[in-house]
C-alpha cells in the first residue's frame, strides 16, 4: 500500500474495506517506524509519514525532556520550522495533552483559551485546527503528535481523524521507545569499553607481584570498575626501596585520572627525592597546580633501607597505618599533614623507625569502613584481630588471607579494598 494514500480516500466505499485499508495503514506505519533504531531517523520518517497520512497542512513531534521542565519540539513537517521551540509543560493544546495523557481535538482554536498562538504571531501562519494525540509508552506520555489544518473539506479536523491519529502516534511511540532504548545500549557498551580500557590503565601503573622474599607486597580489588586507590613500590639509588599507598578523593574516571597521574607523579620523583616528606612537598606542589572539582589525595608515602630495618614515611592524611609487633601489640602512625592537593603550603613530616621482626600494614578505609551485618564497622581493632589470624601465612599470601576473612564475616564493602604490608629483617 502506497505511503501517499490521504486519509480521505480511507473512508470511501464500504466500512468493511474501509476496516481493512485501514489496518493495512497503520501495519504500514508501525513497520516504517520500526525499520530504524535511530532516533533522529525514526522522528523524521515519522513525522514525513504522519503530515501525509493525516493530510494536514503542518505536524510536529514534541518531547518531554528528561527532567520534565519543558517540551521540546524535534521534527516538525509544514510551511513554518519550529524544530527547537519549547514550551512549558502546561502550555498550549501540547502541554494539556501531556498534562492529561489523552487525546485533544479543538475545531476552532479561537474559541479554546488553552491555544497559545506563540508561532502566528511571529509568522504570520494561521491556525485554525489542532488535533494532538499524546506519545505513551506503558502509560508514561514521553511526548505529542500535533497536526494543524486539515488540508480538505473545511479545514477543521474531525472525530473519525482522531483514530487514525492516535493509533499512529502509538506506532510512533514505540518506535522513539526503541531508537532510545538503542541508544542508551550503545551508550552503556561504549562506557563499559571505555572504563574496561581505564582498568587495564590502572592495572598496568601496578607494580608487579613482587617475589616472596621482596620486602613489599600490595593488594588493590577495586568497588567499581576503575578505582580511586592506589599503591606503588620500587627500588631505588641508595640501596632503598620506595612504597606509598593512597586514596584519591571522590569516585569514578574523575578519581582515577587524578589516581594515575599522582601515582606517575611519585614514582619519578621518588627516584631522587631525598625523603618522603620531601617527596610529598613536591607531588603536593603539581597536584595543587592541576587538581579540581575540590578533589584531593590521602597518602603514606617512605623508603624502607632493607639492610638496616629502618622505615622513614610520611602520613598526609590518610588511615594510620599499623606497626604491627610479634607480641600482638600494635601502633598507630598517625597523619602529621592534611592531605596533599589542597594548599600549596604544606609542612611534611618524616616519621623513622626500626622495623625489626615487625610487620607495618597500610590499608585504604575501604577494609576498616567494611561493615558487618548488624551495621557495625571493621575499624582498626576489628582489622588487628583479622592480622593476628592472617599472621600463620607468608608474607605473600598475607593480605588475600586478610581479605577472604573480611568476606568470610558477610562484611559489606562499599569502597575500594587496597593493602600494603611491609616487612623486613636486619640482616646479621
Amino acid at each position: 500500500m502506497s505511503g501517499e494514500m490521504a486519509i480521505d480516500s480511507l473512508y470511501e466505499g464500504n466500512t468493511a474495506r474501509t476496516g481493512e485499508r485501514l489496518a493495512g495503514l497503520l501495519a504500514d506505519v508501525t513497520q516504517e517506524f520500526a525499520s530504524s533504531l535511530n532516533i533522529e531517523e525514526t522522528l523524521q520518517k515519522a513525522i514525513d509519514q504522519i503530515i501525509v497520512y493525516l493530510n494536514a497542512e503542518a505536524a510536529s513531534i514534541f518531547l518531554v525532556e528528561e527532567n520534565g521542565a519543558a517540551l521540546i519540539c524535534r521534527k516538525c513537517a509544514g510551511p513554518v520550522d519550529v524544530t527547537g521551540l519549547r514550551l512549558r509543560p502546561d502550555q498550549g493544546i501540547v502541554g494539556e495533552t501531556v498534562a492529561k495523557n489523552a487525546p485533544q481535538i479543538v475545531r476552532d482554536v479561537s474559541q479554546n483559551d488553552h491555544f497559545a498562538g506563540i508561532v502566528d504571531a511571529d509568522t504570520g501562519f494561521v491556525t485554525r485546527s489542532i488535533m494532538c494525540a499524546p506519545l505513551t509508552v506503558r502509560g508514561n506520555c514521553i511526548g505529542v503528535l500535533e497536526l494543524i489544518n486539515k488540508r480538505s473539506g473545511d479545514g477543521l479536523f474531525a472525530a473519525s481523524d482522531m483514530y487514525l491519529a492516535t493509533a499512529v502516534a502509538s506506532g510512533a511511540a514505540l518506535a522513539i521507545h526503541n531508537a532510545r532504548m538503542a541508544q542508551a545500549l550503545v551508550e552503556q557498551e561504549r562506557v563499559r569499553k571505555e572504563l574496561e580500557l581505564a582498568r587495564q590503565i590502572q592495572l598496568s601503573l601496578l607494580p608487579a607481584v613482587s617475589p616472596a622474599t621482596f620486602p613489599v607486597h600490595g593488594l588493590n580489588i577495586p568497588a567499581r570498575e576503575v578505582s580511586g586507590d592506589f599503591f606503588d613500590y620500587c627500588a631505588v639509588q641508595g640501596g632503598k626501596i620506595y612504597f606509598s599507598l593512597a586514596d584519591v578523593s571522590g569516585k569514578g574516571m574523575n578519581a582515577a585520572l587524578l589516581m594515575a597521574k599522582t601515582t606517575s607523579l611519585l614514582r619519578c620523583l621518588a627516584k631522587t627525592a631525598a625523603g618522603p616528606a620531601e617527596l610529598l612537598d613536591q607531588v603536593n606542589a603539581e597536584i595543587c597546580e592541576t587538581a579540581s572539582l575540590g578533589m584531593f589525595v590521602t597518602i603514606v608515602a617512605g623508603y624502607i633501607h632493607p639492610e638496616t630495618g629502618v622505615v622513614e614515611l610520611s602520613n598526609a592524611g590518610h588511615q594510620p597505618p599499623v606497626f604491627w609487633r610479634n607480641d600482638g601489640t600494635y601502633t598507630e602512625l598517625r597523619a602529621t599533614s592534611p592531605p596533599i592537593g589542597i594548599l600549596t603550603e604544606l609542612q611534611f613530616e618524616t616519621t623513622r623507625f626500626e622495623l625489626g621482626e615487625g610487620s607495618l600494614y597500610l590499608f585504604t578505609d575501604g577494609v576498616t569502613e567494611s561493615l558487618a551485618p548488624d551495621g557495625s564497622e571493621l575499624g582498626v581493632g576489628g582489622l588487628c584481630e583479622i592480622i593476628a589470624y592472617a599472621t600463620q601465612f607468608d608474607s605473600k599470601r598475607r593480605l588475600e588471607a586478610i581479605v577472604e576473612r573480611i568476606y568470610e564475616q558477610n562484611r559489606t564493602v562499599h569502597d575500594d579494598l587496597t593493602l600494603l604490608l611491609i616487612e623486613t629483617k636486619v640482616h646479621g
